[in-house]
């Protein structure tokens, strides 16, 4: 894939309003309604401890990796607010991701950040 129909999302956002009506809404129906092939949400800094703890995000969370929407999580933010093993018992891959993301913005991907 040459990066032309994919999608990564940068979730950094600790406000639950902007995750459940914005990020959430459009990353599941990215991928629900085929508007890209490939979608990618990434967990970076304050939104990991809200995802931690709100039960009815995990639940989006949980219908977007049914749908194949990787989600990945930034290791060192996850391991600064101590919900590592809480976001990695979500089945989210818990990495440095300051390379990758490099990677994804120097690629034909569309990056959006929230």
């Amino acid at each position: 894939m040459d990066g032309q129909d994919e999608l990564v999302v940068l979730w950094t956002s600790g406000d639950r309003e902007v995750a459940l009506e914005m990020v959430f809404m459009y990353v599941l129906n990215s991928k629900r309604n085929g508007w890209w092939d490939k979608v990618t949400m990434i967990v970076w800094g304050p939104s990991s401890p809200l995802l931690a703890k709100d039960e009815e995000l995990q639940m989006m969370l949980s219908q977007m990796m049914g749908l194949d929407i990787v989600v990945k999580a930034c290791k060192a933010c996850a391991d600064h607010y101590g919900v590592s093993d809480q976001l990695e018992s979500m089945g989210i891959e818990i990495k440095y991701m300051g390379k990758e993301f490099t990677d994804h913005l120097k690629s034909d991907a569309k990056v959006v950040t929230f």
